[in-house]
């Protein structure tokens, strides 16, 4: 490993040792637990789970076997569940500080409690509701629209985020929910892929099952450039999907241009590639773009309607909160800046955890109007 990824890992090594030493010390205080038998045993249970999704997540970048596969995803639960867990340990020192202060007789202990069990409550119902992929319907108004696209439908589909946790059966439900639903074309925007190391080609297979009218259409996001994207690139051509790397094509009078993830993020890379892309202003244009970044330049070069995810919503308290101070309004849903539409989806996989609360997976269908 790099110097800069030995540097960040053990950051984050070092904060999860943290979470799960204030996880276990606040319900050793509040539950008054220290002399119950069996305190030994959750002290080395918590100290190599503080320590299982890290190293999992390295084994996970290089081999894919069974074994390495429920190990990892167990672990993606546990940071999860950890999350909700840290929730519950601040709640209950919140909340036994203002009674003590109001001068209330509440128990320490039916405090802790309390939140502790409404916390495991939300993580079960965070896994339950990460599996029931949702169908969003939206309307869409674009100036110039070509009489060919009016009541055409288009799929939008982001972070599928293949790989250990979902697999070739993940891909299938999906393929066979767009067979379902028609749409004349799919966009995909993005993290098919997780990142870790699997069987890429079987994994994204099932896409091959999928003939819309006019094809479906991927840019890379993130997770496809954590190390040589081609190999992600070869599996989705490989399923009959047309890969737009920085380019502009003319789709039935429609302008599609498609930047992957890598381009996105350097300002002065992406202008270039608008400008290069020559968009007509008589012509409705369509970006797709992995994250919904650098919208002002898009508005600027003209697009008018840019699909994008990469945010996932969040996912689930606390990072549905913060996503949207760094998204802010963009973060998720049908928002315009001046003369430019943006969607972000909040995409129909999960990275990490395999759990949404508050921010469900989705499909989105996209119904043109002039």
């Amino acid at each position: 490993m790099s110097v800069r990824i030995t540097i960040f890992t053990s950051i984050i090594q070092a904060i999860l040792f943290a979470v799960h030493w204030f996880v276990y010390a606040t319900w050793m205080s509040f539950r008054g637990a220290a002399k119950t038998p069996g305190v030994s045993a959750a002290k080395i249970i918590l100290v190599l789970l503080s320590v299982s999704f890290v190293i999992t997540s390295l084994l996970a970048f290089r081999y894919s076997n069974m074994l390495i596969r429920i190990f990892y995803t167990i672990s993606a639960v546990w940071l999860g569940m950890l999350s909700f867990f840290f929730l519950a340990a601040s709640l209950s020192w919140f909340t036994r500080t203002a009674t003590m202060l109001l001068g209330l007789p509440v128990h320490k202990q039916t405090i802790a409690l309390l939140f502790f069990v409404l916390a495991a409550c939300a993580g079960a119902c965070a896994i339950i509701n990460a599996f029931w992929i949702r169908v969003r319907r939206i309307s869409v108004k674009l100036a110039n629209l070509p009489e060919s696209w009016r009541g055409r439908v288009a799929a939008l589909v982001s972070d599928v985020h293949l790989g250990h946790v979902r697999g070739r059966g993940f891909t299938q439900r999906i393929v066979h929910m767009l067979i379902r639903l028609r749409p004349d074309v799919v966009f995909i925007a993005g993290d098919l892929f997780d990142g870790t190391s699997a069987n890429l080609e079987r994994v994204a297979k099932p896409w091959v099952h999928l003939a819309p009218p006019l094809g479906a259409f991927f840019v890379a996001g993130n997770h496809e450039e954590f190390s040589n994207h081609s190999k992600y690139l070869d599996a989705v051509r490989a399923s009959g999907i047309r890969v737009l790397d920085n380019e502009k094509i003319s789709l039935d009078g429609v302008d599609l241009v498609g930047v992957h993830h890598g381009a996105l993020v350097h300002s002065d890379t992406f202008r270039s590639i608008l400008r290069k892309a020559s968009l007509d202003p008589k012509r409705p244009s369509i970006l797709l773009a992995h994250a919904p970044d650098q919208l002002q330049i898009a508005e600027e070069e003209g697009v008018s309607l840019q699909l994008s995810g990469h945010t996932h919503r969040g996912q689930f308290f606390p990072w549905t909160w913060v996503t949207s101070r760094i998204y802010g309004p963009f973060v998720y849903g049908l928002k315009r800046l001046g003369r430019l539409l943006v969607y972000t989806t909040s995409g129909a996989g999960t990275w990490g955890p395999p759990m949404r609360l508050g921010a469900s997976p989705e499909l989105v269908l996209i119904h043109f109007e002039s």
